[in-house]
């Protein structure tokens, strides 16, 4: 990621800056990045999370919404990231709001440039927010998808997962590795 302008900004700065710039950025500790272009392998695994959270919230007829990245997710006062996917419960959001304040499940796909980001401030970050119940960070080169979920007593439970279901017990739903990594 590179850093593009020089002041600092909280992330009510960083959002009207962002609304007419082209491209995707994030907000880290007061600093704008630019996030590389991605990879066809990573589009894909991306596009069939985002596929396969949709479906299961339509099947099993939940209160809930699937957004694909380009939307914001405010971690504290200076730093916003910009998940691949996220699920969200309760009322649709109206159509120009930039960013989800109550996400439930977050999903990061990794790349070369932001994988030691994924796994480590981005897990904080996501967990500083009481509503966020997953992070699943997704390998796209192989099956494997880590899924941390919040435990009891501030807790994070990690799963190594590469065959089967993972269980997103809230809001309940099932993700098959096979619908993300097609026919695992």
């Amino acid at each position: 990621m590179t850093a593009l302008p020089k002041a600092r900004m909280n992330v009510d700065e960083y959002l009207a800056w962002a609304e007419g710039q082209p491209g995707r950025y994030e907000l880290y500790d007061g600093v704008v990045y630019a996030m590389s272009p991605e990879g066809a392998g990573h589009a894909e695994v991306k596009f069939a999370v985002q596929t396969a959270l949709a479906a299961g919230i339509r099947a099993r007829g939940l209160p809930c919404h699937m957004l694909p990245d380009g939307m914001t997710v405010r971690v504290e006062a200076n730093t916003a990231f910009e998940p691949d996917a996220l699920v969200y419960c309760g009322p649709k959001v109206a159509p120009a709001v930039p960013e989800i304040r109550n996400p439930v499940i977050v999903v990061e796909v990794l790349s070369p440039s932001t994988r030691h980001i994924d796994a480590s401030k981005k897990l904080a970050g996501y967990f500083r927010l009481p509503s966020v119940v997953h992070y699943l960070i997704v390998d796209p080169t192989e099956p494997l998808i880590l899924h941390h979920t919040r435990g009891a007593n501030d807790t994070i439970l990690t799963h190594i997962v590469r065959e089967g279901t993972i269980k997103l017990e809230p809001p309940g739903l099932e993700l098959k590795l096979a619908d993300v990594y097609g026919g695992v």
